[in-house]
């Protein structure tokens, strides 16, 4: 079985859209905006021709879309989100991860300065509620604004993928919607045509 090393490189090589796949990344249920456990996931577009390494780039670009509809959910509600600052091992380590999420999420992504960003936010925490009532003391952000940095890396978007992206998007909510939403009538006839319609631009 190929790693996950093998497979970024050749899923690297690969344009937005050049797949023809689209995935729901549902495969542990939906914990938000939909919060249904009982969905799972979904992968549309195979043929005979498909490949270990666009069905894997198909399952990053769910989760991406996922976070999309979590991201769209919050600014409905006046959260205005323009940066997105990463952490963990994959952030750290997979580039492919981060350029697909900065392109479909149409924002920078920076990755954040510290590895153990859960123990630096227990400790500024600490911080505060120790320093509470002190002259000098401003509040939580005059600590965060010393003690949380970002890397120097940062992926941009690419503007020719988050423009096929945005496309690809459209289609991923109507499969949300469909498999989603109890009473949806909506018709799906038109994901597979224009999946391959994608699919052809991009090759």
């Amino acid at each position: 079985m190929p790693d996950k090393e093998f497979l970024s490189k050749l899923a690297a090589k690969l344009k937005a859209g050049q797949s023809g796949l689209l995935a729901l990344d549902w495969n542990n249920g939906n914990r938000n905006v939909l919060a249904d456990a009982d969905l799972s996931g979904l992968l549309v577009g195979q043929t005979l021709h498909t490949t270990n390494y666009e069905i894997y780039r198909a399952l990053i670009e769910a989760t991406a879309f996922g976070a999309r509809t979590i991201i769209e959910r919050i600014e409905k509600y006046g959260v205005k989100i323009d940066k997105i600052i990463n952490c963990g091992g994959i952030a750290e380590k997979n580039p492919l991860v981060m350029q697909i999420y900065a392109d479909i999420l149409n924002r920078p992504m920076a990755i954040a300065g510290s590895l153990e960003t859960v123990a630096l936010g227990s400790a500024i925490m600490g911080a505060t509620a120790a320093l509470k009532g002190a002259t000098e003391f401003k509040g939580i952000q005059q600590i965060q604004n010393k003690a949380c940095k970002v890397k120097g890396k940062e992926y941009k978007p690419n503007m020719l993928e988050v423009k096929t992206y945005d496309k690809l998007y459209k289609l991923y909510s109507e499969l949300h919607d469909a498999f989603g939403i109890k009473n949806n009538n909506s018709s799906l006839y038109n994901v597979m045509k224009e999946l391959l319609s994608i699919k052809k631009m991009r090759l």
